[in-house]
């Protein structure tokens, strides 16, 4: 399916294949592109650069399309490091946190600092951080190879 350039998000560049790569879901996904574009609520004053997931429903597109701001897509790549790298140490820990002290870390973004924490509201914490862990070590590989690509990605572009 080719992305549509006619809908509120304006696509400027696209991955049509997304369904081939989208991880373990690969050629059995709903998310069928990927596009950076132009928001859906820009105004003509100021263009918000956004990145969008196209869903399919069927032969349709989904209402389930997700179009997030390219700063966001960014926070959540530092908030998958972070954790990541929490992760990679969390065996110390009986519940693979401190209970103690929650917070991972608090990166400088703006003046201000992102906080990346366990969610201790969260009733199921010690199951749920379980699970999570594992699914984590089982998708390594999958999340290794892209994070090796994005680091050298970033490296040709001097950052």
């Amino acid at each position: 399916m080719k992305i549509p350039a006619t809908l509120q998000h304006k696509p400027v560049v696209v991955s049509e294949n997304y369904e081939r790569v989208d991880g373990r879901l690969a050629r059995s996904t709903d998310a069928k592109g990927l596009s950076l574009g132009l928001a859906q609520w820009n105004d003509s004053e100021k263009a918000t650069l956004t990145a969008k997931v196209w869903r399919t429903a069927g032969k349709s597109w989904s209402s389930q399309s997700e179009e997030l701001p390219l700063h966001r897509v960014l926070d959540l790549s530092i908030l998958l490091c972070r954790s990541l790298a929490h992760f990679r140490e969390a065996y110390r820990y009986e519940h693979l946190y401190d209970p103690q002290e929650p917070v991972i870390d608090r990166v400088a973004l703006q003046g201000d600092a992102m906080t990346v924490a366990i969610c201790t509201d969260n009733e199921s914490i010690h199951e749920d951080i379980q699970l999570f862990s594992r699914a984590l070590s089982n998708d390594d590989e999958m999340i290794s190879e892209r994070l090796r690509t994005l680091s050298r990605i970033l490296k040709d572009m001097g950052y």
